[in-house]
């Protein structure tokens, strides 16, 4: 596979920002503050593993017209001036009294005021990212103006991928599909989880793959009980079933689906299991067109499921919205309801009790497209893969 070019173009980052500040328009917002690393880097491009340390608030705001201007720990303003931002205000950070929380209150000061609002991502899936108290004092320092919380608005804008978005999950998923299929090559009675998910690791990261940071896996006599925790040291053995789930990223970006594999030899109920969400994720793929819902989505899996003999499922969705986050919304869930329109890449996941602590979850990428949608994971088998 060839590998897309990494980064954005310029014209990339315009685009998002001109489709935020009309909704900022529209929500009467004379400013955003971004506070969290996928944000801020959708937004700017500032793109750095640094955000693993907690330590430092780092902070981008977006004007009601023109571009975003940056307020951050001054260790992070070469990386800044890297993107296209170009006002990039420092302080030196950690400052525990006012970690950069005056800076921030001038700059906002600066914006002409029309609205009296500003907008935070505040809601459903969002996080903060700086100390309750400096938001408090921001609060109180924000002369005239309120915040709001925007964070539906900021799901809705980056549910739907660019072209360029979508080539990147592509070729991450395309990575991740060629490696699932060597499993067989690598894995055998005999090794434990984590050692099989280490080699697939290390096949993935030599194929090119940026991380492999979310790799779990499960297994058990004919089923698993959980597809959240491992990989453990359980040795595999005849008549276990394996689960390995991979979020892995390349360029930012981040697929995330799984397989699953029988060794020694399956059981009937177990073959029986994962034809059966197989099937599901057919169903669901079949009504991911526009005019449907995500809601429509989980009926068509759900469906397939109760008819095949589900127990029921753990999981509290059938898969969910994928990009420069492992999970993003929207939820496929029986209440959801989000219209699908194109560009929304998301992941079917139907996944059932098929029998007391036993389960079996298939799990699939795909993008939406003008008719109907595409495959971003290469498919997986139709039957259940054993591996002698």
């Amino acid at each position: 596979m060839q590998a897309p070019d990494r980064g954005f173009p310029v014209s990339e980052f315009e685009s998002r920002v001109d489709k935020l500040q009309s909704t900022m328009h529209r929500l009467r917002c004379d400013g955003v503050i971004l506070t969290t690393e996928p944000n801020v880097r959708y937004y700017s491009g500032f793109f750095t593993q640094f955000w693993q340390s907690p330590t430092r608030p780092w902070f981008l705001i977006i004007p009601l017209d023109g571009k975003p201007l940056a307020v951050i720990p001054e260790i992070g303003a070469s990386g800044m001036e890297q993107t296209w931002v170009d006002d990039i205000r420092t302080w030196a950070s950690p400052q525990p009294d006012d970690d950069g929380i005056s800076l921030l209150a001038a700059a906002i000061e600066e914006l002409p005021s029309r609205f009296g609002q500003i907008g935070m991502t505040l809601g459903v899936e969002s996080v903060l990212r700086m100390p309750v108290s400096n938001f408090h004092k921001l609060e109180g320092m924000l002369k005239g103006r309120h915040i709001v919380d925007i964070a539906e608005a900021i799901h809705q804008l980056r549910m739907v991928k660019s072209p360029l978005e979508i080539d990147k999950t592509r070729y991450i998923c395309g990575l991740a599909s060629e490696s699932f299929e060597k499993v067989s090559d690598i894995a055998s009675i005999g090794m434990t989880e984590r050692e099989i998910c280490r080699g697939m690791q290390l096949d993935l990261l030599g194929r090119g793959a940026d991380s492999c940071g979310y790799m779990v896996a499960g297994s058990g006599k004919g089923g698993y009980d959980s597809i959240i925790m491992g990989p453990t040291d359980r040795i595999i053995d005849d008549g276990d079933l394996l689960i390995i789930d991979t979020g892995s990223t390349w360029d930012g970006y981040f697929c995330d689906f799984n397989r699953n594999w029988a060794f020694g030899h399956a059981e009937a109920d177990t073959r029986k299991a994962y034809e059966t969400v197989w099937q599901a994720t057919e169903a669901g793929f079949e009504v991911a067109r526009l005019g449907a819902t995500t809601s429509d989505i989980w009926n068509a899996m759900n469906n397939i499921m109760i008819a095949g003999g589900s127990l029921g499922n753990e999981v509290g969705r059938l898969g969910h919205g994928l990009g420069i986050e492992l999970t993003e919304r929207p939820s496929n869930t029986s209440s959801d309801d989000t219209a699908l329109r194109e560009g929304m890449v998301i992941t079917l996941e139907p996944g059932m009790t098929f029998a007391p602590g036993r389960q079996m979850v298939h799990e699939e990428n795909i993008v939406i497209t003008s008719d109907g949608a595409e495959w971003l994971s290469i498919r997986a088998t139709p039957e259940l893969p054993v591996v002698n």
